[in-house]
């Protein structure tokens, strides 16, 4: 996660004649000058939202007029309250920061604000009511503000689905610098480019000097030193500098690098060294005028997990009860496929290190795992995990049934029974938990899932790292609201079948 410290804007290259820039108090050098306005994308992205919130608020408060009893009449308190209302709504959002550049498209800062004014609204249009004395109909502030509200926070989500596609075609992206240590800017540069929904692009990274080639060849950008960094920003036409904490007295280098910036538009962002911990964790706490970063424990049990308990009884229940017709056709199919079993048993590991068996539909040949060691030598997988894309001990029904990870449908008896939960880390066999070191077996500290990180992320294409690392960050970050959003991601890793074979 990346910690704001400046507004984000343009950078703008002081022209050669006119009056004679500022002198930089710590290098001597002119300090950068710029304008804070957002980047063109931006500016267009943000009249797009203000038109789809004024449609929004037009809608309902149209709706809210046509269903009165009574049609009224022009002058009616009901109809220019209504009016105001439409008007009021970007006002407030506006407000609230919604239309702020740094929440388009990442993170759910963007869907507090716009929550933050809903209840804004409610507030004023009951104080409206009250100071003036207007009869209003109270459908226009118990249903309508509501309505509104959620009525946005869909346009809103749609609008970030968009400017995800168009990021991914290398649209509307922030150009950004990257200063700090060698190693720790190749991460974090990694980091930007494999998650490029984030809308950042990678121009330039300052480092140490005895890091500069590495740098080099590994980004395959300009690279110059940590003094260079506002030099480079402006040079590159950058918007945004990015510095790990593991830069060179980090403390001092980036009180100055704040200041130099300061008047440039350049946004400052400081990754804090812990990529996994995420942002509902990490809180900036001011003792005695002195900010440090405070890191809140991962919790595994408490009133959260036992709801997680319940939601996943409640869900593996209605689904096995409505997908029951399916699931006997898919049985059916496996039997007919190939002679043996229909479902295939498999002792994994769970929860704390308990072992129970796993459930899924067999899309193997009954002797699979006897002819597994004839196949290692074309395991094309790193770590732990046996890979083959051409498995020859997958069955025909079996080949289809993974594409569209149908395989896996009877592990929602698993969740049922409560050894496994609808999201969670991906279950182990007990030979890769004999393997674990300390930190891997984090992953035994919750529940393991019928879909995960892992799941939306790549699936059979990921690296044994890259799996561990997802399965890690997924137990330290755990919430209702992640888990809510894999099992939507999941519906579209399913149908994309990327990294299923």
């Amino acid at each position: 996660m990346l910690l704001n410290h400046h507004g984000a804007g343009r950078v703008g290259v002081t022209a050669p004649a006119g009056p004679i820039p500022a002198l930089d108090v710590l290098t001597g050098r002119p300090r950068p000058t710029g304008t804070t306005a957002p980047s063109r994308w931006s500016a267009r992205y943000s009249g797009a939202l203000v038109g789809l919130d004024v449609t929004a608020a037009a809608a309902v408060t149209g709706l809210v007029l046509s269903a009165h009893p009574s049609p009224p009449s022009a002058a009616a308190p009901l109809v220019w309250t209504a009016g105001l209302l439409v008007l009021a709504w970007p006002l407030l959002l506006a407000g609230t920061g919604a239309y702020d550049e740094r929440v388009h498209g990442t993170g759910s800062d963007e869907y507090r604000r716009v929550g933050r004014a809903g209840l804004l609204l409610v507030a004023l249009a009951s104080l409206v009511s009250y100071a003036a004395q207007l009869e209003l109909s109270r459908a226009l502030v118990v249903v309508a503000v509501p309505a509104v509200t959620v009525l946005t926070l869909a346009a809103r989500f749609a609008a970030r689905c968009q400017l995800r596609r168009l990021r991914a075609r290398g649209r509307c992206l922030r150009r950004v610098v990257l200063a700090g240590r060698g190693g720790a800017v190749v991460e974090l540069a990694m980091r930007v480019r494999r998650d490029g929904y984030a809308g950042l692009e990678v121009v330039a990274a300052c480092v140490t000097p005895e890091s500069r080639e590495l740098v080099a060849g590994a980004l395959g950008v300009p690279v110059g030193g940590l003094d260079d960094v506002v030099d480079t920003a402006v040079r590159l036409g950058a918007d945004t500098v990015a510095v790990t904490s593991a830069s060179e007295t980090a403390a001092e280098y980036l009180r100055r690098l704040s200041w130099q910036l300061e008047g440039s538009g350049v946004e400052l962002l400081v990754a804090p060294g812990l990529i996994e911990v995420a942002g509902p964790r990490l809180h900036i706490r001011p003792f005695e005028g002195l900010p440090l970063l405070s890191v809140e424990q991962p919790r595994f049990e408490g009133w959260g997990r036992v709801l997680k308990g319940c939601v996943d009884r409640v869900v593996a229940a209605l689904a096995l009860l409505l997908l029951s017709p399916l699931l006997l056709g898919l049985a059916l199919a496996v039997r007919l496929d190939d002679p043996g079993p229909v479902l295939h048993r498999q002792e994994r590991v769970g929860v704390n290190g308990r072992r129970f068996t796993m459930l899924k539909f067999r899309s193997m040949v009954v002797d699979a795992e006897s002819r597994l060691e004839a196949l290692q030598a074309a395991n094309g997988a790193d770590g732990l995990l046996f890979k083959m894309r051409a498995d020859p001990r997958v069955t025909r029904v079996g080949r289809w049934l993974r594409r569209l990870s149908l395989d896996e449908l009877p592990q929602l008896v698993n969740v049922l029974g409560g050894s496994m939960s609808l999201v969670g880390p991906r279950p182990p066999l007990p030979r890769e938990v004999a393997r674990y070191d300390s930190s891997v077996s984090r992953r035994l500290l919750v529940k393991p899932g019928l879909t995960g990180l892992w799941q939306i992320s790549g699936r059979s294409d990921l690296s044994w790292e890259e799996a561990v690392r997802l399965d890690l960050r997924y137990v330290e970050n755990w919430s209702l609201a992640l888990d809510a959003l894999i099992l939507v991601k999941t519906v579209r890793a399913v149908l994309g079948r990327s990294g299923a074979y």
